[in-house]
């Protein structure tokens, strides 16, 4: 998610804010009543906007999810728009209400598009966040109409959606900024930001990365371009987030996805760039916290993948790389005969619609267009390995299921998740080399990645059954990040007693 910032145009309709709830159970009602109560501030309610696209929204909903769960006295409300209700209200408990504030209009987006995926063209995708960020007027109206008897304990919003930061600061409300990345993303891309990178960095090979660990070195294509653009051996005090009260570093704290085993050693590093005390508050993996509640629901099969792979004797290679990613037709052409080539069933889920899979495919192959449930395809038996563009999210799919990946990184981030998993987790392999992979290398990636037999296979294995025990380990009763989660609401509400505190001595000074 290495992104730019944006101006929105000075152009703006006054949207009417609509509030909506599901029906709430009694059971719910009374907690709620009984933590008001017990709570000095009166502050119950977290109010979670996540920014439009699946890859950003899924996460927050289960962390909306986790919440309603695991902290019944609470009042959760989603921040979402029209189009992108449905979606959004299908993945949550009843107890979790909606607020719904009609997407602003600005051209060349079509009308009614209200979410990332749904973009005609990758090139919108700038227009999109600036159409997202004149949501800043009507999110702050709706922000004062929540904040009566009492305002809201916390707003949890995206890194996209910077303007919350500034309505939630004038509403006297704390903020917590979620990235969507894991810690090392995260301190590696805020650290090349920040420079002084070695002028050397865009020239190819290694480097290392200033405030990241000494025995790490990086690539051109693991750090933001924006980095390497400005690359200088002289500190640049403007690019310190820290000096922007804007910033995400002014957040009372960072929401991460993802767990202590996997990402320890980059914590500090994420939480030095933030305001003193301010914490990065690892969670995840998010969907593990809001429990098997809302899987069925959330994991809808209409192309009928599932029951293929219950026919299937031999381990198949499940193939995906999500809803951003745009793949030339030439790869995918590329891919599906080294796919064949290899000699391994696989179950492939290709957004391209442009692009038809070759009549000789084979009996054993799959191509699916539609919704795949990504989680129950990964965990089921018949599924030996993943070809993936190495999201964060399917990063964490994948291990919590404990299988291998092919890690074939296509934009943002998924370079150094790619690194992540198959490098620092040993989980995987990469895909290595620019331009279009030609069908002989797809074949030998796709055959190393399978062979559950070989010495590479068995480490690999090992390594994502590791990853799926500490992944199920953390979010259990006691685990770390269900003990984060549990920690993060009781330290918002001291930290609003405290504040307390502070004023009654100032006002009896005076």
């Amino acid at each position: 998610m290495w992104c730019g910032h944006t101006t929105p145009s000075d152009t703006q309709t006054r949207p009417v804010t609509q509030l909506c709830s599901q029906k709430r159970p009694a059971m719910a009602t009374a907690a709620d009543d009984a933590a008001a109560a017990h709570h000095p501030s009166g502050r119950d309610h977290v109010v979670v906007f996540p920014f439009m696209a699946k890859g950003h929204t899924l996460p927050l909903l289960h962390f909306a999810t986790a919440l309603s769960v695991h902290h019944k006295g609470l009042r959760v409300t989603v921040v979402t728009t029209p189009a992108n209700l449905a979606f959004a209200r299908s993945r949550v408990p009843s107890s979790v209400r909606f607020a719904v504030l009609p997407f602003p209009s600005l051209p060349p987006l079509p009308a009614g598009v209200e979410s990332t995926d749904a973009l005609p063209s990758p090139s919108l995708h700038p227009t999109f966040v600036q159409a997202a960020e004149l949501l800043q007027e009507p999110f702050a109206e709706l922000m004062a109409s929540l904040s009566s008897p009492s305002p809201p304990l916390v707003l949890v919003s995206d890194l996209f959606l910077g303007f919350t930061r500034r309505v939630a600061a004038d509403a006297g409300v704390r903020h917590v900024v979620f990235h969507g990345m894991s810690c090392f993303a995260t301190a590696l891309a805020t650290s090349a930001m920040m420079g002084p990178l070695p002028s050397c960095a865009g020239q190819g090979g290694s480097f290392h990365v200033p405030r990241m660990p000494a025995h790490l070195t990086f690539t051109a294509a693991e750090v933001p371009p924006d980095a390497l653009a400005k690359t200088t051996d002289h500190a640049d005090p403007s690019t310190d987030p820290r000096t922007d009260e804007d910033s995400e570093a002014s957040s009372w704290g960072v929401l991460v996805n993802s767990f202590t085993k996997l990402d320890e050693e980059f914590v500090a590093i994420v939480e030095s760039f933030n305001q003193p005390g301010s914490r990065a508050w690892l969670v995840g993996p998010l969907f593990l916290a809001a429990g098997d509640i809302l899987q069925q629901r959330e994991e809808q099969d209409p192309e009928g993948c599932l029951p293929w792979l219950d026919e299937q004797s031999e381990p198949v290679v499940y193939v995906s790389f999500g809803t951003q990613a745009h793949v030339a037709d030439e790869q995918l052409g590329e891919l599906a005969r080294g796919l064949v080539q290899s000699g391994h069933p696989f179950l492939w889920a290709v957004r391209s619609e442009t692009w038809s899979p070759p009549a000789d495919v084979g009996p054993h192959g799959r191509v699916v267009r539609g919704w795949v449930p990504q989680r129950s395809v990964l965990e089921h038996r018949a599924v030996g390995g993943f070809v993936s563009h190495c999201g964060w999210n399917s990063v964490m799919e994948s291990l919590a299921a404990g299988k291998p990946v092919l890690a074939w990184p296509m934009i943002a981030e998924q370079p150094v998740n790619a690194r992540h998993v198959a490098d620092m987790i040993g989980a995987g392999i990469r895909m290595d080399g620019g331009g279009v992979v030609g069908r002989a290398e797809v074949e030998k990636k796709v055959r190393r990645l399978m062979d559950a037999g070989g010495e590479e296979g068995r480490k690999m294995r090992a390594r994502a059954a590791w990853a799926r025990q500490a992944a199920r380990s953390a979010v259990s009763g006691g685990g770390t990040s269900r003990m984060a989660l549990l920690e993060l609401v009781e330290e918002l509400q001291r930290s609003y007693d405290r504040d307390a505190i502070v004023r009654e001595r100032e006002n009896t000074k005076v």
